[in-house]
């Protein structure tokens, strides 16, 4: 991954939604990312809305493959752009609509059950998006990655006033209560390239393999229980070096509910804010398939 020179008029914001990490403690048929916060609305619909709001030309959930269809059929292939979406005065109203697609990325299996956490699902995201942009022009590969998390709640209407802010040179950050992904809490968040390496090599001495480091083949590999313990990072660790600096936008969130645990999601379905959170228009959110080159199809 390369830092392409960043132009407004070509800049490519791509949205990055992890969902592949170890299971919470729903123990649900479907996968966690699935638990409903309203009706008809899911924490991954949530998480791609927030993604939307934030402007993100592409937007790459990363799951396993085992649960892509489930996802898939529940999110579809696109998403309309809720900003784009309203212009009600323009001549042609829906011929400024901006729908923006969705791409599913599995884990690599060589990295299932070894470093397959939460934090490792947004730079594999980030990466992958990268490589298939840059491969078919690198006008159309992302200058950086807004990421949307399934498990923090909030009010993600707020990002459309920050737009300018979120594609551009600076690093952009969610907080609330001076508390951001630094701390542990899945709020938004802005890398780029240079943010990318350095969280990688960091993750990467700071994590085990089969055997212990700098060791030879043919000696005796580490207990079962500290094998590969990157699968195992939190947020915080995984993130330590992402900080508020000078270059930093900073938004504060009036309320935040974490949603990754079972007292959490009971807090925020108890709380006064649930009612905040409702299904967009049905045009907006709903399950849509991008046309094949050469073809056009209506959607209903």
């Amino acid at each position: 991954m390369e830092q392409g020179k960043q132009d407004i008029n070509s800049f490519h914001l791509s949205g990055i939604i992890p969902v592949a990490g170890q299971p919470l403690d729903f123990n649900f048929p479907w996968h966690d990312c699935m638990m409903p916060l309203a009706p008809n609305y899911l924490a991954i619909h949530h998480a791609v809305m927030e993604c939307a709001w934030a402007g993100c030309e592409t937007i790459w959930i990363v799951c396993h493959h085992d649960m892509q269809p489930l996802i898939r059929h529940e999110v579809g292939e696109y998403v309309q752009d809720p900003v784009w979406y309203y212009r009600s005065y323009d001549t042609f109203p829906s011929e400024s609509r901006r729908p923006i697609p969705i791409y599913y990325v599995p884990i690599h299996p060589k990295d299932r059950d070894k470093r397959d956490c939460l934090g490792w699902s947004v730079l594999y995201g980030a990466n992958t998006a990268y490589w298939i942009s840059r491969k078919l022009s690198r006008w159309v590969a992302p200058d950086k990655y807004y990421v949307a998390f399934p498990y923090g709640i909030y009010g993600n209407e707020l990002l459309r006033e920050h737009r300018k802010d979120i594609s551009s040179k600076k690093r952009f950050i969610l907080t609330h209560e001076d508390k951001y992904i630094n701390s542990g809490i899945p709020a938004g968040f802005t890398f780029d390239a240079e943010d990318f390496k350095k969280i990688r090599r960091e993750l990467r001495a700071s994590a085990t393999g089969l055997r212990p480091k700098n060791s030879s083949y043919g000696d005796d590999p580490l207990p079962i229980e500290k094998r590969w313990s990157a699968r195992h990072f939190s947020l915080d660790k995984v993130f330590e070096s992402v900080i508020i600096d000078k270059d930093t936008k900073s938004v504060e969130v009036p309320w935040f509910h974490k949603v990754d645990n079972w007292e959490g999601y009971c807090a925020f379905l108890s709380s006064d804010e649930r009612h905040l959170i409702t299904r967009p228009f049905n045009k907006i959110l709903k399950y849509n398939e991008l046309n094949l080159i050469g073809e056009n199809h209506e959607q209903d």
